[in-house]
């Protein structure tokens, strides 16, 4: 079996460079890897409410998951951040019963969402955290510094100079704006030059 790596969530910060998302920080428990993921607004207010412990008015979708698993007697283990490819994000939900165990495919906003209302643990695996991962993440920073992407945002190609001439920060700048225009052709050679120089 993959190795994985637990994970805890270290903070949520408004994404300026993607309208209407947010990047959720995960930290390596015991290490100093982090790994941003930006999520979708609605995501981003499940986990904030639950980390919280906000009660909305009605039940919001992730709060229904929770009630029909554990009105049928299913409980969940935990969630693991399993794959990325071109900058998305897969998840599993393993999750038991007296009767089955199952693992259901999620978006890693919603498994997360849904590992705090269980208060299971998150991990990923090992190669997640290779290519997903940075070191010092600063969740305070108002502009995101975010190097992945859960979703499929498209990216724009412009002519530039070499990038060798950027600096890190104006990199992690570049790449967001490429997720952002879902140029991944653009996105790739950004990351090459990042993981570079880490």
């Amino acid at each position: 079996m993959e190795k994985v790596i637990e994970l805890e969530i270290l903070g949520l910060s408004s994404n300026h460079s993607q309208s209407g998302s947010f990047t959720l920080v995960l930290g390596e428990v015991g290490g100093v890897r982090r790994l941003p993921i930006v999520i979708g607004m609605f995501e981003a207010q499940a986990i904030a409410l639950e980390i919280e412990k906000i009660i909305p008015n009605r039940p919001m979708t992730h709060d229904l998951f929770k009630s029909f698993a554990t009105g049928f007697n299913y409980d969940i283990d935990r969630v693991v951040i399993t794959d990325m490819k071109e900058g998305v994000y897969y998840a599993k939900i393993q999750c038991r019963s007296d009767q089955v165990d199952a693992e259901i495919d999620s978006r890693p906003s919603d498994a997360i969402a849904i590992a705090i209302r269980f208060g299971c643990p998150i991990f990923c695996s090992e190669k997640v955290m290779s290519e997903g991962g940075v070191e010092h993440f600063d969740v305070e920073e108002p502009q995101t510094k975010s190097t992945k992407s859960t979703s499929s945002q498209k990216f724009t190609a412009k002519k530039e100079p070499s990038l060798k001439d950027f600096s890190l920060d104006k990199l992690n700048q570049l790449l967001d704006k490429a997720i952002a225009d879902e140029d991944y052709e653009k996105a790739a050679r950004i990351r090459d030059e990042i993981n570079k120089r880490n």
